[in-house]
């Protein structure tokens, strides 16, 4: 299955179509303004004092109604509607939260105001997000991840956690199982695991496929913050990961 047709979302379905027929291009066509239109501003990097990219449907900040001029502070909570997605930045970090979300985001604003996100915590919902260089603790109901600046997506539900380090070093641990612990380094979607809390001692993380996420979408919100995703591939015939698992 590609991932075009693992695209659970018309408005994510048309946004990977898009990226991959490269309507962002420098110069825009009458599709090209349609996109921006539809979907947000042309990518690149976001400026001073506003966080959100895109947004659709109900999202709010806070219990409050997220708007485009809305800022995100790393200590917010986030919570998306159904049929609802927000494409926002805060400091190094780029995020898209899917719908029937809620993310709680712990960190600080530095003296030199600098936005530093040191935790959050997935209480149920998507996320696909990217950073470098920060270490940052990621919390589910049933997981506690240790990401060193990397891209990942992961899936949160009551007694079960889905994780795919896209790129980078991760540190996955089962909460109610210290013991179901490993390290994945990964180049392009290497190792996506499943994180549950309910298995046998030493065995609560156990390998899964790839799924609901896409390469040009992490190079979407990477062009957010002025970075480029560490693979290379043809946008004009990129489909889906170019693995099997």
């Amino acid at each position: 299955m590609t991932g075009l047709e693992e695209a659970e979302d018309p408005r994510r379905r048309w946004l990977i179509q898009g990226l991959t027929a490269g309507i962002f291009c420098s110069t825009l066509s009458a599709g090209g303004a349609f996109a921006q239109s539809l979907l947000g501003s042309k990518p690149g990097p976001l400026p001073a004092g506003r966080s959100i990219y895109r947004l659709s449907g109900r999202v709010t900040v806070n219990g409050k109604n997220a708007t485009l001029d809305t800022f995100i502070n790393p200590t917010d909570t986030i919570e998306t509607g159904p049929n609802s997605e927000i494409v926002f930045v805060v400091g190094g970090n780029a995020m898209i939260l899917r719908s029937d979300s809620r993310l709680d985001l712990a960190g600080e604003k530095k003296e030199n105001g600098s936005l530093i996100i040191s935790g959050l915590r997935l209480l149920t919902g998507k996320l696909l997000s990217v950073s470098r260089n920060q270490p940052t603790t990621l919390k589910t109901p049933t997981a506690v991840i240790g990401i060193r600046g990397t891209g990942w997506y992961m899936e949160a539900e009551p007694e079960l956690t889905y994780f795919c380090t896209c790129y980078g070093v991760t540190d996955i641990a089962s909460s109610a199982d210290p013991s179901s612990k490993e390290t994945v380094a990964a180049s392009h979607h290497d190792k996506p695991v499943y994180i549950t809390a309910g298995g046998p001692t030493g065995q609560n993380i156990r390998p899964a496929g790839f799924k609901n996420h896409s390469d040009q979408e992490l190079m979407l919100i990477e062009t957010l913050v002025g970075r480029t995703t560490p693979f290379n591939f043809p946008g004009n015939s990129y489909e889906g990961p170019r693995r099997s698992y």
